[in-house]
């Protein structure tokens, strides 16, 4: 079969209605990047990381990171042999027992709807910040969240293609003015090694295990790539090489962020934990507080990208839980002029709605949506991931009496 990789047994040849191969190499690994929002991460979530870990935030990211490739060896291995949309869903049940195959589904389902209310509420979140220093005003949230979830939802619809050149553009820019940033710091005050972060000053190790399960949700959606199946040009290579790469630059941009902001929060009358844009501070200690603004700006329409590829992720595994009939056949279905599964995205960005005006009303702010549902998320990754652990020397041996019978 061409475009097999050695050692292959069977690609998923389904499409379900999708556009096949209309995504290159760098609207494949958009997908991966967006879910995992990167820039969001270095303003949000490593000053929650710090706050449990202190000056071992960057040793923490470090774990996080070679946990990360180790999943992603597993996944990359099941993603050179099948592209499927239901991504890990499908790993797992087309080699172990069923039942497993449908906590990973679930798992996978609760994870990218979590992820995707938890940046809607960072949306939310940023949308006040920036509300605040510009027009000293402050947007209700359920219009805001709602204007979130329901644009993240047309886009996701309208066009794939679409839908991840949008999130690459929007993340290479805001990762770009977060590196500007750090270089200006470099260049004003030198490069400064801080022995405190180095020898783990203070460090509670009792603390390290929470403060890690924050780190992962840096990480997860590095895997999100896998639930574009067909729809990635020569997906049996380009999917695999999208996961490890996501998780390689991903873990390096977060060491050198979290190394940053704790060094350059030293001296400071506030704490990293505390700081509400800590990005837009150390732009402005580096004498570029413009960029700041950038920063945060790029931060919100990050949030939205976020929203975006979790919605794009999520409906893609409502449908393929649908063929596998878990869900009503009603999910399966896909728009034949834009070849989207659009009831699968309208359910994704309701559940996502709906999650987050129910915590909205009970008066949450965004950044405690953002946080608690982050949380939630992680353990749905985290299941998904270990099934598919699980069922790699089970799929490899497999493979390898398939390969044997072959030769016969």
């Amino acid at each position: 079969m061409t475009g097999q990789t050695e050692g292959e047994v069977h690609p998923h040849g389904e499409n379900y209605g999708l556009r096949a191969g209309v995504l290159g190499p760098l609207e494949t690994l958009a997908q991966s990047v967006s879910a995992m929002a990167p820039s969001t991460s270095a303003s949000l979530t490593i000053p929650l990381v710090f706050a449990l870990a202190g000056n071992a935030t960057w040793f923490v990211y470090l774990l996080a990171t070679g946990a990360t490739l180790l999943v992603g060896f597993c996944v990359s291995r099941f993603a050179r042999l099948s592209a499927s949309p239901g991504s890990l869903y499908s790993y797992a049940s087309d080699t172990l027992p069923p039942v497993f195959g449908v906590v990973a589904a679930w798992g996978l389902l609760l994870a990218y709807i979590a992820t995707g209310a938890s940046v809607a509420g960072g949306a939310l979140y940023y949308a006040g910040v920036l509300s605040q220093q510009f027009f000293h005003w402050t947007p209700p949230a359920l219009p805001t969240l709602t204007v979130v979830c329901l644009a993240a939802a047309f886009v996701a619809y309208r066009d794939v293609k679409l839908s991840a050149e949008l999130m690459l553009w929007i993340e290479i820019v805001s990762v770009s003015l977060i590196l500007i940033v750090l270089a200006v710091m470099v260049f004003r005050f030198g490069f400064q090694f801080d022995m405190d972060q180095f020898q783990l000053k203070g460090v509670s190790m009792e603390a390290l295990g929470p403060a890690l399960v924050l780190a992962m949700f840096s990480f997860v959606g590095f895997e999100s790539a896998t639930t574009l199946g067909g729809e990635a040009k020569e997906p049996l290579k380009t999917i695999p090489r999208a996961v490890l790469q996501c998780a390689i630059l991903a873990g390096v941009f977060f060491m050198l962020c979290s190394y940053s902001e704790v060094l350059g929060f030293k001296g400071e009358s506030s704490k990293l934990s505390d700081s509400t844009s800590p990005l837009h501070l150390l732009a402005a200690k580096a004498g570029v507080s413009l960029l700041g603004v950038g920063i945060d700006i790029g931060a919100a329409v990050a949030m939205f990208a976020c929203v975006l590829a979790c919605t794009t992720a999520a409906a893609r595994v409502l449908m393929r839980m649908a063929h596998g009939a878990l869900l009503p056949q009603m999910l399966e279905r896909t728009n034949r002029r834009h070849g989207t599964p659009g009831v699968a995205v309208a359910v994704s960005a309701g559940l996502m709605l709906a999650a987050t005006a129910a915590l909205s009303l009970r008066g949450v702010a965004g950044s405690d949506m953002y946080d608690w549902m982050g949380s939630l998320s992680v353990f749905g990754f985290l299941t998904a991931y270990a099934l598919v652990a699980v069922a790699l020397p089970f799929a490899r041996r497999r493979w390898a009496s398939t390969r044997t019978g072959s030769r016969r």
